[in-house]
């Protein structure tokens, strides 16, 4: 029988479950499997704490997102002076793009005559 997904582990338990597949020279899954763990991945994660932040690490609680992580990426605020000129930059290139188009539209009329007189 394995243990339910949402159960929560103390630190010591942790520190045993990681210490023991090492010194047993066993792999996540059987380490999972011998501690009746729901899933061998919570072994890695837990292996990873060790062994990059410490045992000590183990004992801290780590629920739900990080601190730092938002719901909604943030916009970023834009200056006035820097906001006109990307409004006048678009402005330009819309402009710009038009022109282009009327003379594209211009070169195929005066190159079809060419064309259906062959």
């Amino acid at each position: 029988m394995l243990k339910n997904k949402k159960a929560s582990y103390n630190g010591e338990f942790k520190q045993n479950v990681v210490e023991y597949m090492h010194n047993n020279h066993l792999s996540q899954q059987e380490t999972a499997y011998h501690f009746k763990l729901g899933n061998h991945d919570i072994v890695g994660k837990w292996e990873r704490i060790y062994y990059e932040e410490g045992p000590q690490a183990l004992y801290k609680e780590r629920c739900g997102r990080n601190k730092n992580m938002s719901s909604k990426p943030r916009k970023k605020k834009l200056s006035k002076e820097n906001e006109e000129d990307l409004i006048e930059e678009v402005q330009r290139l819309r402009m710009e793009n038009a022109y282009l188009k009327k003379l594209q539209a211009l070169v195929q009329e005066r190159t079809k005559p060419k064309q259906s007189k062959k």
